[in-house]
């Protein structure tokens, strides 16, 4: 008898240890829905993402940020987090919260041809601490946002500016003719000899055909990333050199646009690339950091 409870016990603790063990199920996070904007109106059960979280309105609101519970019910993290696999490509910023920055994007600027782009520059979001690394991917992309009205533009719209981008007086030229440099890409690459300086960088004839930047995604982006990590512009430094180095998020706009926007020469536009990295370091999960204006 004896016996036969101990092995009772024996098997009732395999069954115990059988079930300790089996893996925990495991749940995606939720897709994100429509980053939430001050200037839509929403009723009762719409939905808006908001600092990584989805959020259902509870009734009518306008210009109440998702956060406050009166107003909002939270529905939980979204594009993250979880039990969801690290991110493949390595990259800080994942595919979900990419889409999450950028939903109205037009379908040439892919987050594949984005992390494809990467291998040209693996210093970028890819140095320091966690925190500096989402800061400066964030700082990219709230001025690459900034450039492009979202992702939206391809090619500068301004097309009266087009002949003006051909200095004449460099030795090369303008070989793809006169018209041919203008702002291109995710940070609006123009003038004939930054085409050169950008292709001699990448490996990539882009002084011949200036067009594939607008026509590969991948050598679009490695434009812009060229520009962040090499040039310091109107600037004192690299923007990437702002971000791992402590400068602040003012010193990429100083790096990109200069005297243009900073310094009091457009306080809007300045706010609004500040505004756009407030949004992006939110949906990374961290903080914005010092410095940010110019």
């Amino acid at each position: 008898m004896f016996r036969r409870v101990i092995g009772l016990f024996t098997a009732l603790a395999a069954v115990v240890a059988a079930f300790v063990l089996l893996p925990a199920a495991t749940a995606s996070a939720a897709a994100c829905a429509t980053p939430w904007s001050s200037s839509s109106v929403y009723v009762g059960g719409q939905t808006a993402s908001y600092n990584g979280h989805n959020w259902s309105a509870k009734w009518w609101t306008q210009n109440e940020k998702p956060g406050s519970t009166q107003v909002w019910a939270d529905q939980g993290t979204c594009g993250g987090g979880g039990t969801e696999e690290p991110n493949p490509t390595g990259f800080v910023v994942s595919e979900a919260q990419f889409n999450q920055m950028f939903p109205n994007r037009n379908s040439f600027y892919t987050y594949s041809g984005l992390t494809a782009a990467l291998s040209a520059y693996p210093g970028f979001a890819n140095t320091g601490s966690d925190t500096v690394k989402k800061q400066e991917a964030a700082a990219f992309l709230a001025n690459v946002s900034h450039e492009t009205g979202g992702l939206v533009h391809i090619v500068e719209q301004n097309t009266a500016n087009y002949p003006h981008y051909c200095d004449t007086t460099q030795s090369y030229g303008c070989p793809a003719g006169q018209a041919a440099y203008y702002g291109r890409g995710p940070i609006q690459l123009s003038w004939n000899f930054n085409y050169k300086a950008a292709g001699d960088a990448l490996g990539i004839d882009l002084l011949g055909n200036p067009w594939q930047v607008e026509q590969n995604a991948s050598v679009a982006w490695k434009t812009g990333l060229w520009y962040w990590n090499t040039q310091n512009g109107p600037g004192t430094m690299t923007p990437h050199n702002a971000m791992v180095n402590g400068a602040g998020f003012g010193e990429t706009i100083r790096s990109i646009n200069g005297s243009l926007e900073c310094n009091g020469g457009n306080p809007a536009q300045v706010q609004s690339r500040i505004s756009k990295y407030q949004a992006f370091v939110q949906i990374l999960g961290t903080t914005p950091g010092s410095n940010l204006s110019c």
